[in-house]
């Protein structure tokens, strides 16, 4: 699989969420790789790709070998259009979208693209804004439009019914980040009570939420292994022996 960047001129690059080196930006980052490092340590493969947030390490503790970077410039390790990923179909084993959906004005096709490069029963981790939330409010009500405040928020709703008319299932995920989008850093600190009661008394209300699915192609015949299978002929045989111990014949 090549990792070199791409030697086409791609369309000038969506907004992208540059607000990350503020404090409200480190603790929004921090709660995010706590999730990906308690998700992807039980995700298996040998290709991994992360598109958007390129300075984020969140697949750092994944266990596939081969993980790469994808945004249209520096430091991504593969610099390239999202929108048209410049990978053969059914390769990958996990692709990260963290707040990519939010900054393009196709996520449709982001969402086709990731369906499309995944391999059968492969993995898509997404992290996006939470519209009904305190951080919905501040980009309704944010003057300046400053990132990432002038990014598209969308509903965990509407993108679970996206993935699930492209084919994807949604095995896990949640909400996070329930304390308010406070400016300063020592104010964010004192939210612990805050984010530890969130998932109890406002599930969703998070000012984050992640959606981890899994690729489904109809008509596809899961291969077990030679163990499950050997167990299963013997509660078989087992079920259908007749009084004298003689299995049945059909």
């Amino acid at each position: 699989m090549s990792t070199s960047p791409s030697t086409a001129n791609p369309p000038p690059p969506p907004e992208a969420p540059h607000g990350w080196q503020t404090p409200l930006g480190q603790y929004l980052l921090a709660r995010e790789q706590a999730w990906f490092d308690r998700t992807v340590p039980d995700l298996f493969g040998f290709y991994a790709l992360q598109i958007g947030l390129p300075q984020q390490p969140l697949l750092a503790q994944s266990r596939i070998p081969h993980r790469w970077t994808l945004d249209f410039d520096p430091p991504a390790k593969v610099r390239a259009d999202p929108h048209a990923l410049p990978l053969p179909d059914d390769v990958m084993d996990l692709v990260a979208m963290p707040h990519a959906l939010e900054f393009t004005d196709d996520p449709h096709q982001l969402l086709r693209e990731a369906y499309r490069v995944l391999r059968p029963e492969g993995r898509l981790l997404i992290v996006g804004f939470n519209p009904y939330s305190l951080f919905g409010m501040c980009q309704r009500f944010n003057k300046d439009r400053q990132p990432p405040w002038n990014g598209r928020f969308l509903s965990a709703y509407r993108i679970k019914d996206w993935l699930a008319l492209l084919g994807f299932d949604i095995i896990g995920g949640g909400f996070d980040v329930y304390a308010p989008p406070f400016t300063r850093a020592h104010w964010l600190t004192r939210c612990d009570v805050i984010e530890k009661a969130g998932d109890r008394w406002w599930p969703i209300a998070g000012g984050v939420y992640f959606l981890h699915a899994v690729k489904k192609v109809v008509g596809m015949r899961v291969i077990t292994p030679v163990w499950q299978r050997n167990a299963r002929r013997k509660n078989w045989a087992a079920a259908h022996k007749t009084p004298q111990g003689q299995e049945k014949r059909f």
